[in-house]
């Protein structure tokens, strides 16, 4: 590899997906061994050489030759392009490029919902801005990704159930209606974060549920594997519901839904 040197990539120290690809290139010789650092431990220049709000959405990379700054995917593309200029100068290329941006910015405004810091966040953390569009894609992505595996996934349960996307799809969009209007006083300025949150629950349910569908088990086997897999998201929307610190009211509200829910699809299939 060809170490990037005098450069220092300022990097979210709270996000885990931060922490492991800003470290990577360290490992890999792509930078040296001083070559990022932790946004809340950044150095008094280094704060006052970047734009340190617009760095909360696109990670910073600083020359100390020349003081330059440039930001978000930009950054990332000097660094590998350094070591692989073909790798650098096919991601510009239109419209690789534009797709790359935008996913980028897809992963970096929703990373706290995706993995939510543990701790409470203040001015100098790096907690991107609110972007709505890009929070709006988000849970339409799981949303359709969700539908499209769960509809997948009822023909193996045993329930005589045919795959019906477009029921999976009224689930999944119920729940966020349900939980929006059922909870909106009381999550006040938190719904989007809640939702989010609440959504990347969803995807870490689908996600488990994929490798069952390329098994040929008895019909028990996937009543208890989804059993299992909606436990584990009982537990993790309970974590997620904690770190946001809220009570147990958003958890009772999405088990409800979701037992209701089923309920109405095994009464209408008997």
């Amino acid at each position: 590899m060809k170490m990037l040197k005098n450069h220092t990539l300022t990097y979210d120290n709270e996000c885990p997906m931060c922490n492991i690809y800003s470290n990577g290139f360290i490992k890999a010789g792509m930078l040296d061994a001083d070559g990022r650092e932790a946004f809340t431990e950044l150095t008094l220049d280094n704060k006052k050489t970047i734009d340190f709000r617009r760095a909360k959405n696109e990670i910073a990379l600083i020359d100390h030759e020349t003081d330059k700054v440039i930001y978000g995917l930009d950054s990332l593309l000097l660094i590998i392009g350094h070591s692989f200029p073909i790798l650098e100068k096919i991601a510009r290329v239109q419209p690789l490029y534009r797709f790359f941006k935008k996913l980028y910015s897809f992963v970096s405004y929703n990373r706290k919902q995706i993995v939510p810091a543990g701790k409470e966040g203040t001015e100098e953390s790096c907690i991107p801005d609110f972007n709505l569009k890009y929070r709006l894609v988000y849970l339409i992505f799981i949303v359709l990704f969700s539908s499209y595996v769960l509809s997948l996934f009822t023909v193996k349960s045993g329930l005589d159930l045919h795959q019906n996307f477009l029921r999976e799809f009224a689930v999944c969009l119920g729940q966020i209606v349900w939980q929006t209007v059922f909870l909106k006083t009381y999550l006040k300025e938190k719904i989007w974060d809640y939702l989010g949150n609440m959504m990347t629950v969803s995807l870490i349910g689908t996600l488990l549920l994929i490798p069952a569908l390329f098994t040929d088990f008895k019909p028990v086997f996937y009543l208890m594997y989804f059993g299992a897999v909606v436990s584990v998201m009982f537990l993790e929307h309970i974590r997620r519901c904690r770190i946001l610190k809220l009570n147990f009211l958003p958890t009772v509200s999405w088990t409800v839904f979701r037992m209701t829910v089923l309920a109405i699809i095994i009464w209408m299939n008997f």
